[in-house]
């Protein structure tokens, strides 16, 4: 929870001289190679990216020095991730880190069924498509969950909180992220049982969509507005704070990259925990553990 307290939320060289006691022509073993595969842009979230390699430093593997990350960005263009996955496959990663949201794993996935597979999600994963159990997984992934697309009513909690009079609420989701539907559910059934409420769903998918949504939300006089978990909605936290503070208006997320670029309130978990237990996932691949070792059911702390 991002209210300012912490709490438990809810997973060599050959040589050619002869009188090297080397081998001529002896070669240096290849470093193991982690493909990082990401639905955002390059430049997005650097944090997460940070948290991530500090994940795969706990288990003694160090970006640059023995091991190598091949990161590969989808620009926030779904269509891409198959190109990207089929690349990183190609070149026979020891393991596949797929990040921000949930197609990029849902994709690698679909691609083979030998490399192992590490995800961060935000939803349940078995529902999602990812595991078959949250106990042990199987196959070839596995990875981190923090089920922030079911704290829709949650955040309405704390939305009537800051604004009990609230009539309208409007809610900004991306409809390229599949689980958006999922985001909604609870949102409206929870918005059903407060007489005189009425939700305004606004959809928004790029930058400029984000200011559109917001001209509409102001013209249509909402009270509040709920900003979906997403990672291309949260990779916009600056925008969206500069717009609510712009406009006076009260907004709740998801993420605590709301909070440090200036909103109220969000309410979620630690996303950076969650890259970063991915990271350790991936390590740990790497030293021989099996994706089917590593439950999917760790889930971050909230912060």
């Amino acid at each position: 929870m991002h209210l300012g307290t912490r709490r438990q939320f809810i997973t060599l060289l050959g040589g050619a001289a002869a009188a090297w006691p080397i081998a001529a022509g002896a070669q240096q073993p290849a470093m193991p190679v982690v493909g990082f595969l990401s639905g955002l842009s390059a430049g997005e979230r650097p944090h997460l990216v940070e948290s991530f390699r500090r994940g795969l430093s706990e288990t003694g593997h160090l970006a640059g020095q023995n091991v190598v990350v091949e990161y590969r960005y989808a620009e926030n263009q779904p269509d891409r991730l198959q190109a990207l996955a089929t690349d990183l496959i190609g070149r026979r990663v020891g393991v596949i880190a797929a990040t921000g949201g949930n197609n990029p794993a849902l994709v690698a996935k679909s691609l083979t069924t030998t490399i192992p597979i590490v995800f961060t999600s935000g939803v349940d994963p078995v529902r999602a498509g990812l595991v078959n159990s949250f106990s042990q997984p199987e196959g070839n992934v596995t990875g981190v969950s923090w089920f922030s697309v079911e704290l829709g009513a949650k955040h309405l909690e704390l939305v009537l909180e800051l604004v009990p009079a609230a009539t309208l609420i409007a809610v900004i989701v991306n409809p390229r992220n599949r689980e958006a539907a999922l985001y909604e559910q609870p949102l409206r059934e929870a918005a059903a049982r407060v007489p005189g409420l009425q939700l305004e769903i606004l959809k928004a998918s790029t930058a400029g969509e984000i200011d559109a949504a917001f001209e509409t939300l102001v013209q249509h006089k909402a009270s509040a507005v709920i900003v979906a978990s997403d990672p291309f909605l949260t990779a916009r936290a600056r925008q969206f704070a500069v717009l609510a503070a712009r406009n006076n208006i009260a907004m709740v997320t998801g993420t605590r990259d709301f909070t440090m670029a200036g909103c109220i309130i969000s309410y979620g978990n630690d996303t950076a925990d969650a890259y970063r237990r991915a990271g350790v996932y991936a390590g740990r691949i790497l030293k021989g553990a099996k994706p089917a070792d590593l439950r999917s059911t760790e889930r971050p702390n909230s912060s």
